[in-house]
């Protein structure tokens, strides 16, 4: 790597003299910087102030912030937090360093911080035991002490800013207004797009008080990664449904352009203008079982998947982590974590806000632009609880300059949370030596381990204890899948890290593939059952399908259990199995990620099904700046040599790939799926797309999308139109046959009606198991319920001699009242309890006389996908006639005719008639049970979540 004098010369001119060794100051500390991370070699191409920071040098984000402190300890000034991102080249860094940047700068070492007086004391029970939501929650902190601070925010070397639980409840509140003038209804998907700062908070909060759905997504950090960014929201807007969409003033042009990608969305918001909103609150209902918020999954962008989350679901792992970790009013969170991640959003900030606790909190940029700003902020404010990802652990450890430190005081720190990614036992090492001078005790340090399907932890350390690690026997390990411990000279044994004892009310268990518990220190998949389990994924049944095995949640991690601790090992869609060996890519990744000349942390180590062998190759891919072919080869043979001291064997491919071929998550994490799909189609190491061909390609995908959008709603306008009108031709038949042929024959006639209709319509209906139906006998037929279309296919696909229960509502309109008796209806008054008491009745004495009843038990639909709880009368009545329960399962009648419009779509329908359900029995015990058995095979066939009120 050069950068001659006479290339310099013409860089700085006309500057000053110190700008010019300024100049030389910086490139040689980027040289030296560039040198030490390629083993020592340069690369081959010229390094001037106009080379490119990522394009030419391979500087990413994080190699982004270890060069900016580099730059701090040579120039000794403090440079300004947007060069973080910012930054282009080299120039804009040193235009930062000389005179005219001067204001934005000041001398290190950081001066000393003051530690801030402690919130007054609040009582021991001040978290709010009975609530049942999220909004309770707030409501209550604010009637019991509203002038209390619940947030204090940070920003960069801003003063910090305040926000009482009073005034995050008045803000929410005027937002949540805002939201239901701009007809965002109950249900309806909300996405907050926002960075960390008041207004996400308020939007949160605003949107769970108006009924909506929240749905948290990271905003854009970089021009140049805008096209990759919007097309991970497009996907997660188009799967949540999203109606709204929250976001920053500035970010309005960009977001508007992901409506044309995003059917849902009609509005593009900002907090400021729903403040401004003089509408009124609407008070709207809340109920454990409602969904508090979808959390979207780390993952492939092209399959996002939305973790349902109740308020049930919520409070209950954050009342169970609390009370592992002892947490009170009297404890300080702090937490630069990002707010779209369960971490952030649910471990600090709501956890903070349940059990009073102070949650002092900065953007996620404030810690990269300056990581020990985190540490004095424990400092500073006397945080008890923090949380981090290994590898903010890591760059504390080794990459803070002394200088930073002096002064800091990090003995209130009781528990320092590592989670989110892989725990690496030498990274908690080193840290806790690292700051053992400054106070911090060892014993803090809690791996911890979860997953959004879970809300958030599902083991938890159950006491202040620090670091534990399980050395075991890597060859029987590797071919047994048995976690032996091993010998004391055992010169490479694997080292895995204790992860805590199941949360309590949990239960875990290591499955092997068949299903069946495996015993300790055997490694399967890790599977969990307790009160923060998801009930699926959002609109997404196949990949719900998959979630679960019988009641057991999957979680996708392989691990084993040791002294009733887990261990976790990997992801079980990740394990390389070669030659009958399992290899786990961490593993492999961390060893070769060590090698000088690779970029740490950005090795992927994939398998590839190869079908002639029918078993998986193994893949190595490694970023490097190395350039020269003698060089590269060195460093080829190096991994080699590397992955055949780990597992045995070499590696069957070797790609040494520029910076930025590996793909990530925005939380730090490996997305091998990705990268096998980039390497096994030669994409690895393509650049990136100038900004403004993104911004043009996204225009013209927008209005190519608005344009199928139109057409779109014009051919659902045209099928629309279609239905009705024939419905309204075959209405004038059909009230004849009410009003004029007997019963039996109406019913017959009207039968017939309706199946032409659907013929005619041209809606394909299928009907699956009618041959399940018991022959010669009563029996009660129970539905899911989503549509009012729901009981017209019912009708036109059932055989004859079925009566329907309807509500009463229906029976007030003469003409309908004689289409619904002629079809067989019987009405059930819903809001008179002593009639409708009787007109149960009256329905179990004609199933008794041997009449068979069809009955929705939801006894109404929302537009908001799932089941909901049952009425079990029709239950009730088939326990004391002594008759079957047959379930049946309507899947696709929910779009054909959507809650809230009149306007049919066209869509396939299924009918699927279930295996009869045969009571044991008589009385409530036996009613509950054909409940429960028929609502586990609705949910089943379904696909739908279920929201039925939880223990």
């Amino acid at each position: 790597m050069t950068h001659d004098s006479e290339q310099l010369d013409r860089d700085t001119a006309p500057s000053t003299d110190d700008a010019a060794r300024d100049a030389a100051r910086l490139l040689a500390a980027l040289e030296a910087f560039l040198a030490e991370s390629s083993a020592g070699q340069g690369a081959r191409r010229a390094l001037h102030l106009d080379s490119k920071l990522e394009a030419d040098l391979g500087i990413d984000s994080l190699g982004r912030v270890e060069l900016l402190l580099r730059l701090e300890q040579t120039f000794g000034r403090r440079l300004p937090e947007a060069l973080l991102s910012a930054a282009e080249t080299p120039r804009d860094l040193l235009r930062a360093l000389q005179p005219e940047g001067a204001a934005a700068v000041s001398a290190l070492p950081v001066a000393h911080v003051a530690h801030v007086a402690p919130a007054p004391p609040v009582p021991a029970d001040a978290a709010p035991a009975s609530a049942q939501t999220l909004v309770e929650v707030l409501e209550w902190h604010a009637a019991a002490h509203g002038d209390r601070v619940h947030l204090t925010l940070l920003d960069g070397d801003a003063p910090p800013v305040p926000m009482t639980y009073a005034e995050l409840l008045a803000a929410a509140r005027r937002a949540a207004a805002g939201l239901q003038a701009a007809g965002i209804g109950s249900g309806e998907r909300v996405a907050i797009m926002l960075p960390t700062g008041r207004d996400f908070f308020v939007a949160f909060q605003g949107a769970l008080i108006a009924g909506a759905v929240p749905v948290p997504i990271y905003p854009p950090a970089r021009r140049d990664r805008i096209a990759e960014h919007l097309q991970r929201q497009s996907a997660i807007l188009r799967s949540c449904g999203a109606r709204a969409l929250l976001t920053i003033d500035i970010a309005r042009p960009v977001a508007r352009m992901l409506r044309g990608q995003v059917p849902s969305l009609e509005r593009v918001l900002t907090i400021a203008e729903l403040e401004e909103s003089d509408a009124k609150l609407v008070p709207t209902p809340h109920a454990p079982d409602d969904i508090a918020f979808l959390q979207y999954t780390s993952g492939s962008t092209g399959d996002p998947k939305g973790v349902v989350l109740t308020h049930a679901n919520l409070l209950a792992n954050i009342r169970a982590m609390g009370a592992a970790a002892g947490a009170s009013g009297a404890d300080v969170f702090v937490s630069w974590l990002p707010l779209y991640h369960d971490m952030g959003l649910i471990g600090a900030w709501l956890g903070s806000l349940h059990f009073a606790m102070s949650f002092v909190v900065m953007p996620p940029t404030s810690f990269l632009a300056r990581p020990s700003r985190w540490l004095w902020a424990i400092h500073r404010y006397r945080g008890t609880f923090s949380a981090a990802p290994n590898f903010a652990y890591e760059l504390c450890a080794g990459r803070l300059d002394a200088r930073e430190l002096d002064g800091l005081d990090l003995s209130s720190w009781r528990w320092a949370f590592n989670g989110a990614e892989a725990v690496s036992a030498a990274t908690c090492e080193r840290f806790a030596a690292r700051f053992a001078p400054y106070g911090f005790d060892a014993r803090a340090i809690a791996p911890v381990y979860g997953l959004a399907e879970c809300a958030l932890d599902l083991t938890f350390p159950l006491e202040r204890r620090g670091l534990r690690v399980d050395r075991i026997e890597r060859e029987r390990f590797a071919h047994a899948g048995e976690a032996m411990p091993a010998a004391g000279d055992d010169p490479t044994p694997i080292q895995v890290v204790a992860c805590g004892r199941v949360l309590p009310g949990y239960v875990l268990r290591v499955a092997d593939p068949g299903g069946a518990a495996l015993p300790e220190r055997r490694e399967g998949r890790v599977e969990f059952r307790g009160p923060s389990a998801t009930s699926g994924y959002y609109r997404n049944a196949e990949a719900t399908a998959k979630l679960f095995d019988g009641d057991w949640l999957n979680t996708g991690d392989l691990g084993y259990v040791a002294d009733g601790e887990l261990y976790v090992t990997g992801r079980a869609k990740d394990v390389v199995i070669r030659g009958g060996q399992h290899l786990h890519p961490q593993e492999l990744e961390d060893a070769v990620s060590a090698i000088q000349g690779v970029r740490k942390g950005c090795v992927a180590v994939l398998g590839v099904h190869d079908r002639s062998s029918g078993t998986e190759t193994l893949v190595v891919i490694a970023e490097t700046k190395l350039a020269e072919d003698a060089r590269r080869e060195r460093l080829r043979a190096e991994i080699a040599a590397t992955v055949v001291a780990v597992c045995g064997s070499p590696p069957d491919d070797i790609v040494l790939a520029p910076p930025g071929s590996v793909a990530k998550t925005s939380s730090g994490k490996i997305r091998r799926a990705d990268t096998l799909a980039r390497y096994e189609r030669g994409l690895l190491g393509a650049r990136p797309e100038a900004p403004w061909r993104q911004i043009a390609r996204l225009q013209a995908e927008a209005l190519g999308a608005g344009a199928r959008r139109l057409a779109g709603r014009a051919g659902d306008l045209a099928f629309g139109a279609y239905v009705w009108t024939v419905t309204a031709i075959a209405t004038v038949p059909a009230v004849a046959c009410g009003l004029v042929l007997p019963a039996g024959v109406a019913s017959r006639v009207l039968r017939a009606l309706a199946r032409g209709l659907l013929r005619v319509s041209g809606i394909p209906v299928t009907v699956e198991g009618l041959e399940r139906l018991p022959r010669g006998r009563a029996m009660v037929l129970v539905a899911n319920h989503s549509s009012y279309a729901d009981g017209p296919i019912l009708f036109a696909t059932l055989p004859a001699g079925f009566a329907f229960a309807a509500k009463r509502e229906f029976e007030r309109h003469r003409l309908v009242r004689r289409l619904f008796r002629a079809a067989g209806a019987r009405f059930v008054d819903r809001h008179d309890a002593e009639q409708g008491v009787a007109d149960v009745r009256a329905l179990a004495d004609e199933v008794r006389g041997g009449a068979s009843l069809v009955v929705f038990p939801e006894g109404t639909f929302q537009q908001l996908p799932g089941l909901l709880p049952f009425r079990n009368g029709a239950f009730a009545i088939a326990a004391e006639a002594q008759v079957p329960v047959v379930p049946v399962t309507l899947r696709g009648v929910r779009r054909l005719l959507p809650a809230g419009t009149w306007l049919p779509r066209r869509t396939r329908v299924q009918v699927i008639v279930g295996e009869p359900i045969m009571p044991a029995g008589r009385g409530w015990t036996e009613t509950l049970r054909l409940s429960a058995a028929a609502r586990k095979v609705l949910l089943r066939t379904s696909g739908e979540v279920d929201r039925a009120v939880r223990d």
